[in-house]
């Protein structure tokens, strides 16, 4: 198949630079490749390569105003992009930009940012990057290829696991000119590179000092972006201004976003504080995830008058999952029946009708509410080659799709599910001492500690526990602050916790990131749970080597179906919609995107003179 090339202007600055749509011949994976605007994992781009915005922006809105953004925790350092510290992450994307952007309404494309266009061959063996000789970092100096290589080698080096993860992959690195930059990847098969390198921050090799760069800072990171770091108040606050000289200002991508000339962070240690800095108008929006709030905690006079807007968004990206998460490095955990015995227990139903009115709903995928998900669903023959020579050690009703979440009857006290769990405990070497759980072994009592950071988080750790203890189990809850908890759960130092894991509709390498074998004995990595799986391993391989569609998600439905065979986490809830409450001064568009909210496309309402509000 071949794609007929494009002559596209990419913005008015740069009238007619050539950008052609890729090349590739059927069945050639050597075939070289002409520059194009975009470029999505599968498929081909949505937009045409003369589009004007963004769907879901808005490139009339006004530019002005402040916006305002309450957080729960705390910060001690401006650098996202590495493991040391809790950093603001806002700085990646308002202060530091990548190469491409995403397009928000697909599942993944990547539009020109700092680099006007890029190319690869079929088999995306290489990627060149051509850079916008229009791009400046925020003190005036131009971004090059130099600085695209100095970012590639810093991350690699000092960045986060995840980067290097990624960048080690690249084989050879160079740049042939001050605007071209290539990297070739050796025969690595992993067709999402280009794209994950597409996304690499790019900070400027003046600006900043390698041999510091793994410590926590306060010192404002020099960027690309359309913001940059101005008042500072550590832990509380950081105010970002919006830079009048942005380069990017009038790009396509860019229209109708970025539009506050201030945008503050303003941080809340503790939940219903924050709540109720919201309800005197502190703050100026919230994204809600407590449903007894969502329910009840809205009636309030600014809420009541329509000061204060409540918008309910349905995305179309996976729902995210949220869950009690098993640290299978303990001894305890490492045994499945016990996991398997644990999730029996939980009694969603009571917990679901007595603290959230029924609004939640329940799965065990990873990738729930799309067509990602292998929960319920009978495996194609694609997932079933792909699952072959594992299937001997999974569940066969997960490994066919008929494995449901139990249901309990609701009471608390469900009976029928309690023996279940005993009897799977009894299978682990567990038995009834009286009202006690022991190891037969040793005779000591089965006990562990749930960490939790929130009063959300304990409320269901509380009643969780006291299922537990019809079966003999003691399980003690601590509850610590936003920081001890961060730096707890990132050197996995915990029994169980609650976390969520969002998805896309274009999982990727991050996969490797939160599941990967590697990861489990990787701090800073999502991998929480420890889960240490060939199975797991080879169904993100398979999935990034897909070409095209139906494989690709045969592939990611079987990673999901090794997921859930593991019982790593006790599944929580599903969460419907977004929920965002907002006070009318701030406005957003009618569209909105496949990925939902996107406050850079929301802008400061102008009141009109002798208007009281």
């Amino acid at each position: 198949m071949s794609w007929v090339p494009k002559r596209i202007c990419i913005s008015a600055f740069v009238c007619g630079l050539l950008a052609f749509s890729l090349t590739f011949a059927a069945g050639n994976d050597n075939v070289w490749a002409e520059p194009s605007y975009a470029i999505a994992m599968h498929g081909a781009p949505a937009l045409p390569a003369d589009f004007t915005h963004m769907p879901y922006a808005n490139p009339g809105a006004p530019k002005g105003g402040r916006l305002v953004q309450g957080l729960l925790g705390t910060f001690d350092s401006l650098n996202p992009l590495i493991v040391r510290g809790l950093a603001v992450q806002q700085i990646r994307g308002f202060v530091v930009e990548s190469l491409m952007t995403r397009g928000n309404d697909e599942a993944f494309t990547l539009y020109g940012l700092l680099a006007t266009s890029v190319e690869t061959d079929n088999a995306r063996s290489y990627v060149t990057f051509h850079l916008n000789p229009l791009a400046r970092f925020s003190d005036g100096q131009p971004v090059t290829s130099d600085d695209v290589l100095f970012s590639w080698a810093l991350l690699r080096d000092k960045g986060r696991p995840n980067y290097r993860q990624y960048y080690s992959k690249v084989a050879k690195a160079e740049a042939p000119d001050p605007l071209t930059v290539r990297f070739d990847f050796g025969g690595a098969p992993d067709r999402e590179l280009p794209l994950i390198l597409g996304l690499m921050p790019i900070l400027g090799r003046h600006a900043v000092d390698p041999a510091t760069f793994e410590d926590t800072s306060m010192t404002a990171p020099v960027g690309s972006g359309p913001y940059r770091v101005g008042a500072v108040k550590p832990g509380a606050s950081v105010t970002l201004t919006r830079n009048p000289d942005y380069w990017g200002r009038d790009l396509p991508i860019n229209r109708g976003l970025w539009n506050f000339d201030e945008i503050r962070l303003d941080f809340y240690r503790e939940a219903n504080g924050q709540f109720e800095a919201f309800k005197r108008g502190l703050y100026d929006f919230r994204v809600e995830t407590e449903p007894l709030r969502w329910h009840d905690g809205y009636d309030f006079p600014a809420a009541r008058n329509g000061e204060v807007i409540r918008d309910t968004i349905e995305t179309g990206m996976p729902k995210p999952f949220e869950g009690l998460v098993f640290n299978t490095r303990r001894p305890l955990f490492s045994d499945i029946r016990v996991r398997q015995a644990l999730t029996l227990l939980f009694d969603f139903e009571w917990i679901n009708r007595n603290y959230f009115f029924g609004l939640y709903g329940r799965s065990a995928s990873f990738f729930a509410g799309s067509e990602l998900s292998a929960y319920g669903r009978a495996p194609d023959e694609r997932e079933r080659e792909l699952l072959k020579p594992y299937a001997s050690h999974m569940p066969p009703d997960v490994l066919e799709g008929s494995y449901r979440l139990p249901i309990s009857d609701g009471s608390g006290r469900d009976r029928i599910a309690l023996r279940t769990a005993l009897n799977l405990l009894s299978e682990a070497g567990y038995d009834l001492d009286g009202t006690v759980l022991r190891q037969r072994a040793t005779k000591k009592p089965l006990t562990f500690e749930i960490l939790v950071t929130t009063r959300d988080q304990e409320r269901i750790a509380l009643a969780f526990t006291r299922d537990l203890k019809r079966a003999g189990i003691e399980a003690s809850v601590r509850a610590v602050d936003a920081v001890q908890f961060d730096q707890r759960r990132l050197s996995f130092d915990f029994d169980m916790i609650q976390n969520r894991w969002d998805q896309s509709l274009s999982p990727g390498n991050e996969q490797y990131f939160y599941w990967g074998s590697e990861a489990a004995d990787n701090q800073g990595t999502r991998n929480y749970m420890g889960a240490k799986d060939p199975a797991i391993d080879a169904m993100i391989a398979a999935m990034l080597a897909a070409r095209e569609h139906p494989a690709f998600v045969s592939a990611v439905r079987a990673l999901d179906r090794t997921l859930i065979s593991g019982f790593y986490a006790i599944p929580l809830f599903n969460i419907r919609e977004q929920w965002i409450a907002r006070w009318n001064r701030i406005e957003r568009p009618k569209a909105t995107a496949l990925t939902g909210y996107l406050p850079e496309t929301w802008w400061y309402r102008q009141v009109p003179p002798g208007d009281p509000k």
